[in-house]
């Protein structure tokens, strides 16, 4: 699968990254993670620090899949409102969703303060504004949902708005708890600590040609004829899961970003209040957020397909009507010139949950499929449904995620 296109900022503004030998010998393991990405750091990491013998491969080199295209925004609240969620599962569900994503950022918060080095992930809260009149309403309903249920936020109206951020829009929600982060950086801290700190084996250049199931364990094999023999497989290969077993679940599209040229410090705290990330009632929605060194990351345009060859003909002009977005928002910033813009896959699900858990055709292996806009909050979800799953084969939360759930209403 063509995951993105054009190259995104993230590699060429981390320092810190290490490259990792190809597997060239047969092994053994507890547990064996395909794809180095977001999601099987963060379960490699995990798994780690548990004590697992555990080894990853990687086709490619780390993080250099979607990783590299995500936009590293991390929230609680979803493509999917809680109320929305409240009406498609009922008040228990959707209510223990939201709570998982809101526990997840704060778990993402604090791995990242036990890393070695930084991946400038720092706390921030949220702008979820209405993005017309019309949507105001169905706005003020998801905020006293949200407060009803205990989570921390705010209203804002549109004078509000205007005196706080210098535009205009109808009505808005301040949601608190969030963070943003460098992706590709974090997922290389997750890596060096892992490997250095608590023995995990990793290995890029590594391809899956097949697997062998066994009485008591699964035997890959890869493309040089090695084979890692293992107690139990995590499948943390994204969009590209879909290539091995096809979910009647998922819907993988295009998304479109930018990341700008670095902005006056002075300049930009004085129109960007808080820096808070900035996202929008409209879907597909536009979302906004800075850097620490002072860019200007936005994303959007999602077209219903992914064709590589077509969304990088889009790609120029949708870069440049994101610039315009910005401008828009922010006119007294001045000129605004993309130095970074990127394509690439994005999945989600019809019922608007990530996909976590067994597969009932896979014995013996568990998926990390965080498809949605809160795709790195859901694989710090997986960081504890996993290791529950591989050692007792329950967790209490694992029936929200699995694969033979109901097929809920898609309301958004």
């Amino acid at each position: 699968m063509d995951l993105r296109s054009s190259v995104p900022g993230w590699p060429e503004l981390t320092t810190n990254k290490s490259a990792y030998p190809m597997l060239q010998q047969h092994t053994d393991c507890d547990v064996l993670i395909v794809g180095a990405g977001m999601s099987g750091a963060l379960i490699s990491y995990e798994l780690a620090s548990k004590g697992f013998n555990t080894v990853t491969i990687e086709k490619r080199t780390v993080g250099a899949g979607s990783t590299c295209a995500n936009t590293g925004l991390l929230q609680f609240c979803n493509d999917k409102s809680l109320t929305s969620c409240i009406h498609s599962f009922g008040v228990e569900k959707a209510v223990r969703f939201y709570t998982l994503c809101k526990e997840a950022v704060s778990k993402l918060i604090a791995i990242h303060e036990s890393l070695p080095f930084s991946a400038d992930l720092i706390p921030r809260s949220s702008l979820y504004v209405a993005s017309c009149d019309e949507d105001v309403q169905a706005l003020r309903t998801e905020y006293e949902a949200l407060m009803k249920y205990g989570f921390h936020v705010e209203w804002r109206d549109t004078s509000k708005i205007q005196s706080t951020y210098g535009f205009r829009k109808p009505a808005a929600i301040i949601t608190h708890g969030d963070a943003e982060v460098n992706p590709f950086a974090f997922v290389h801290a997750l890596f060096e600590t892992a490997t250095s700190k608590y023995g995990l084996q990793l290995y890029e250049h590594t391809k899956v040609s097949h697997r062998e199931e066994h009485k008591d364990h699964i035997t890959i094999i890869t493309d040089k004829g090695i084979q890692i023999n293992a107690k139990h497989i995590v499948y943390a290969m994204g969009y590209e899961i879909q290539e091995m077993k096809k979910d009647s679940n998922a819907v993988i599209q295009s998304t479109f970003a930018i990341m700008t040229e670095p902005l006056s410090t002075s300049l930009l705290d004085q129109v960007w209040q808080d820096r808070n990330l900035i996202w929008e009632t409209a879907r597909p929605y536009k979302y906004f957020r800075t850097t620490k060194d002072n860019r200007i990351i936005a994303g959007g345009f999602d077209i219903g397909l992914n064709i590589e060859a077509q969304r990088e003909r889009m790609l120029s002009h949708t870069a440049t009507r994101l610039v315009d977005e910005i401008k828009q928002l922010f006119p007294s910033l001045g000129e605004i010139n993309a130095k970074y813009s990127w394509t690439g896959a994005f999945g989600s699900t019809h019922d608007g949950l990530p996909m976590i858990g067994m597969h009932p055709k896979f014995p013996r292996s568990t998926f990390i499929e965080g498809y949605g806009g809160n795709g790195t909050v859901y694989s710090s979800i997986a960081t504890d449904l996993i290791p529950a799953l591989i050692e007792t084969g329950y967790h209490p939360d694992a029936h929200l995620f699995e694969f033979d759930r109901p097929r809920y209403p898609t309301s958004t």
